[in-house]
């Protein structure tokens, strides 16, 4: 019966807490969230969710959650030299620079002084921030990337021309060896597509092509001098002694001089002038002067009307060049990100194979301490042989496991040099060990305890690949436009004004048929080149005229095919943008949950590792004092290990979660301090400086058990 009263006593006690706790989280208001202890963790993931307003408008529907407009990579027209392959070579100055090439100095294949500094007593003492310095100096990838920012300069100026865009290369370098990260690949081909993927029916060499820079084609605003110089001697033997004056052949002896300029403007207007100059000389009795001057000038202006009318039209490569080369300036950055990120990733690679290695010496000294006591005991007759069999082996395990070991640690070095160095041809170099000097921390991240929608809204602000695709999608309405534009038909009126002038020298052997004879000096009165030159412009011999081309496609189907595909692929660049957004709220939510993940396996590796500690030495001490075996020793080496293991891989982990955080949130630069135009010269001013690190720590000893718990850190 008592016990029964203490089960009642018991049940009531605790119907009373329960209520009690309801009544108090009852009373508290939406206002006031209850505090978190030091045993809480995350909420409950079924829990529902609070109401919230909409921050932001991008889908057009207010009833939907919206994403901002992303943040411009600045400054814009990033360069990697003082050279602005933006600028022509004018005529100013050197009259025949235009027409000379322009040589790119040779790319730098040595390895910048600071890392030699780092290499003492023939070792690399390596920091997380110098790694990252030397990577933004000598990666090949960040020194690849850095040529497309003159390669999209050399399209604005290719447009400002008037003609067609080759183009500027955009995507990511990815040929550093180790350390992989993940990041979002913009797709450049319709649909979010490839560019070179076939698919039915595909089109020129086999790929399926965009309307991009489609439409009417813009006029040459690089205005082209052609100039055609000629002599000809022509001797023509006589048919008919009537028209010949009797000469048995005639010569003519003809310079032609002829200059034509051509111009266009953008607001679709061509101006085209014409200058024909001929001299000939000639025996023939029927040519009233020779030598003849015969001079042409006409000045003719086209205008669009329809197809190809305005700015706009006739303009629209020069904006598009300039969005390109705002995306390759993205671009930059994107590559910035993600290199950072894989130097990073490589980084703690390599700590992890060196404190693997220390570990795994760890192991091997006691393993061999073990196996040569046991045959110290072997030979004094206190222990059975097949103990010390089972040591040797253990000896031989860790030993194997100690040269994998180090052969990964060598393989994590030589792919740490390769990430930040040119060449590695100097023995010295190649050869030097790579010492790590930095740990990570485990201190938390700010981003860590921010709510979920201000990091997604922070990741939307600041990521390369929605502002590329914002870009890009810029460029598909000019191309709606220019497509819209070439559904007109083509309505051109044109105006021309010109003139003719005739001179020369009288013909002395010209005949005169009504008298027989040949003509009295002065009959025909010699005209200069000057006053021929006169006569074309002075309205003596006008040549002027205006008129009206017309052009129309009877069914208009190319264009008609061209605008609505142009229209399809918009509408596809705006779902490719949405799927950008949802993407990115997916992958920054998995980062802040990973980092909260990996913190809490770290903390549980590391009290695994001192249990598995605290039992060795345990095992160790009763072995030596009789009461335990060799084979419960070695079974609680092994469970060492493995907890050492766990923890190094896991401290890994979440050193790498923490970089990739901050990449999804694209603030890896101005976190760490790196500014984008020294990265863009490859030259920084100031070292990065990268939080939340520590100095390398030797394992502790087991804490000593205490009856008062250690409270647990916060999740």
């Amino acid at each position: 019966m008592r016990l029964r009263d203490l089960q009642a006593a018991a049940t009531v006690g605790l119907v009373l807490m329960s209520s009690g706790s309801q009544s108090v989280f009852a009373q508290q208001t939406p206002t006031q969230p209850v505090p978190q202890t030091a045993t809480q963790t995350v909420s409950s993931p079924t829990a529902a969710a609070a109401p919230a307003a909409v921050q932001n408008d991008t889908t057009g529907n207010p009833a939907l959650p919206q994403a901002p407009s992303p943040k411009p990579t600045e400054p814009l027209f990033l360069r990697d030299t003082d050279k602005d392959y933006t600028r022509p070579k004018r005529h100013f100055w050197n009259p025949l620079a235009p027409y000379t090439s322009t040589n790119v100095p040779l790319p730098r294949l040595t390895n910048t002084p600071h890392l030699d500094d780092l290499l003492k007593d023939g070792k690399i003492y390596l920091s997380l921030s110098e790694a990252i310095t030397l990577a933004l100096e000598n990666n090949f990838d960040i020194a690849i990337a850095r040529i497309n920012l003159d390669i999209a300069d050399t399209d604005v100026l290719r447009a400002r021309a008037g003609s067609s865009l080759r183009g500027a290369p955009a995507g990511l370098v990815e040929n550093t060896v180790g350390g992989t990260t993940s990041t979002i690949t913009t797709a450049v081909g319709p649909g979010g597509t490839s560019a070179g993927s076939g698919g039915a029916g595909t089109g020129a060499s086999g790929l399926v092509l965009s309307t991009n820079g489609a439409g009417p084609t813009p006029e040459a605003l690089d205005p082209t001098l052609t100039g055609s110089l000629e002599y000809q001697s022509v001797t023509t033997p006589s048919s008919n002694s009537l028209f010949s004056g009797g000469l048995t052949s005639t010569y003519t002896d003809t310079g032609t001089y002829n200059f034509n300029y051509n111009e266009g403007f953008l607001t679709g207007t061509l101006l085209t002038v014409g200058f024909d100059n001929t001299r000939v000389t000639t025996n023939n009795p029927l040519s009233s002067y020779s030598p003849s001057l015969t001079t042409t000038f006409q000045a003719q202006v086209t205008q669009h009307l329809l197809q190809g009318f305005g700015t706009g039209i006739n303009g629209r490569f020069i904006l598009q060049a300039k969005n390109d080369r705002r995306i390759t300036d993205s671009a930059f950055r994107q590559q910035l990100l993600y290199t950072v990120n894989q130097v990073e990733n490589i980084y703690w690679s390599l700590v992890s194979a060196y404190e693997d290695e220390q570990a795994k010496e760890r192991s091997l000294v006691q393993s061999s301490q073990l196996s040569k006591d046991n045959r110290k005991q072997l030979e004094i007759g206190t222990l059975a042989p097949l103990d010390v069999v089972n040591s040797d082996s253990s000896e031989a395990s860790d030993r194997q496991a100690l040269i994998a070991s180090k052969t990964n640690l060598e393989y994590q070095q030589l792919v740490m040099k390769q990430a930040i160095s040119r060449n590695l041809n100097d023995p010295q170099l190649s050869s030097a060990p790579v010492i790590p000097t930095d740990r990570v921390g485990l201190d938390r991240l700010s981003e860590e305890d921010m709510p979920v929608e201000d990091l997604v809204r922070q990741a939307y602000l600041n990521n390369p690949q929605i502002e590329q695709a914002a870009l890009n999608m810029k460029n598909n309405e000019i191309t709606i436009k220019a497509e819209k534009n070439g559904l007109l038909p083509i309505v051109d009126l044109y105006a021309f004004y010109g003139g003719q002038g005739l001179g020369g020298a009288q013909n002395p052997g010209a005949v005169n048929f009504d008298t027989g004879g040949a003509y009295p000096a002065g009959t025909f009165p010699s005209i200069g080149y000057g006053s021929v030159l006169n006569n074309i412009v002075n309205n003596s011999s006008p040549n002027k005229g205006v008129g009206l081309n017309l052009t129309l496609p009877i069914r208009n189907r190319t264009a008609q095919a061209d605008q609505a595909r142009s229209q399809m692929e918009y509408r596809q660049s705006q779902m490719r943008l949405q799927q950008l957004y949802t993407i990115v709220r997916i992958q920054v939510i998995n980062g802040q949950y990973a980092l909260t993940n990996d913190r809490a396996q770290v903390a549980a590796a590391q009290a695994a590792r001192d249990y598995a500690q605290q039992s060795l030495e345990a095992e160790q001490k009763k072995y030596r004092l009789g009461a335990s075996t060799t084979a419960n020793v070695l079974q609680q080496g092994r469970l060492l290990a493995i907890s050492e293991n766990t923890l190094i891989s896991d401290t890994a982990a979440y050193a790498e979660a923490r970089a990739a955080l901050l990449q999804l949130l694209s603030t890896t630069l101005d976190r760490y301090g790196i500014n984008i135009e020294g990265a863009a010269r490859g030259s920084l001013t100031q070292s990065p400086v990268v939080p939340g690190l520590t100095a390398p720590v030797a394992p502790s000893a087991p804490k000593p058990i205490t009856t008062t718990p250690t409270a647990t850190p916060p999740m």
